[in-house]
């Protein structure tokens, strides 16, 4: 894919919506921060946003949105985005954009008071009920997704090459158990009809209101394939006996759970080898990973 990145400005998303969109022209544009890695969000008047991917690498996941959503939202018991406008490049800006209605709460990165019980339960039904959407048709997981829902070997070379960097920065033991676990998710595959996965289940694209979880965003990295990288947030949000509760709701084997324990530690054992050992986020989130495998 191509490197190729822009940051997107609050005048640059004006005049593209004056030059496409006249009748939006009024409202204020003002960026939501923090911005996102793989789009742009601004927020247009009280009502609406709109999204600019931030790269080329993103481009596909504009147009999937436009594509399934609609067919996705009705049978999903949480929100998801609602879109209200596809815009094509223009004003100097290279790639399609989107305009969605604007959905209010906190991510849950900054959301306070959310009931971490009741959360796991509604994100583990939510994605019981998205694998039970007709997959027919839909993006198979590949290139669009990042490889998430496909094979985790794909990621194999890069997991035993950081692996044997940070050999020198974490212990031994450490090294040892996170290979064998390793080893394992590797050697297992979804043998079922593919099904729909988000790809991108991440604390940042849930959000909350009063306590509850209301939607999930961002469905840029979806497709059809292994649902198993959608449990990581097992591990990178929920706690304890949250994890459990997560995992009934969600209804998947161990093996699943395997792989989803690899793709957590794929994740977070790059990002160490990247920033080092004193990553703390993402030493906390393979510490969990070493020593919670959910299901087994």
């Amino acid at each position: 894919m191509s490197s190729l990145r822009s940051e997107p400005s609050e005048d640059l998303v004006q005049r593209l919506l004056t030059a496409q969109f006249p009748n939006l022209e009024g409202p204020v544009v003002t960026a939501v921060e923090p911005g996102g890695n793989d789009n742009r969000t601004f927020r247009v008047g009280e009502e609406l946003s709109v999204r600019l991917p931030s790269a080329q690498a993103y481009v596909a996941g504009i147009e999937k949105e436009h594509r399934w959503l609609p067919r996705l939202a009705d049978r999903l018991p949480l929100q998801t985005p609602v879109l209200e406008g596809l815009g094509i490049p223009g004003e100097g800006y290279p790639w399609p954009w989107s305009i969605h209605r604007w959905m209010t709460g906190s991510d849950l990165t900054t959301a306070t008071e959310v009931d971490g019980r009741r959360a796991a339960r509604d994100l583990g039904e939510f994605l019981s009920e998205l694998r039970a959407v007709d997959a027919h048709g839909g993006p198979a997981a590949g290139e669009h997704s990042f490889f998430r829902g496909a094979s985790l070997t794909r990621y194999d070379g890069e997991t035993r090459s950081a692996l044997a960097a940070l050999s020198s920065m974490l212990s031994r033991e450490t090294i040892a158990a996170a290979a064998q676990i390793w080893d394992v998710a590797v050697d297992s595959e979804w043998d079922a009809q593919p099904v729909w996965f988000h790809g991108d289940l991440s604390a940042g694209n849930i959000l909350a209101d009063d306590g509850r979880l209301t939607a999930v965003i961002d469905f840029g990295t979806c497709g059809v394939g292994d649902p198993s990288c959608d449990l990581v947030i097992a591990w990178t949000y929920f706690e304890g006996e949250q994890r459990h509760v997560f995992a009934d709701a969600v209804g998947l084997n161990a093996r699943t759970w395997s792989r989803a324990r690899g793709w957590a530690l794929w994740k977070a054992l790059v990002r160490i080898r990247e920033n080092g050992p004193t990553h703390s986020e993402q030493i906390r989130v393979m510490t969990e990973v070493l020593a919670d495998p959910v299901r087994a």
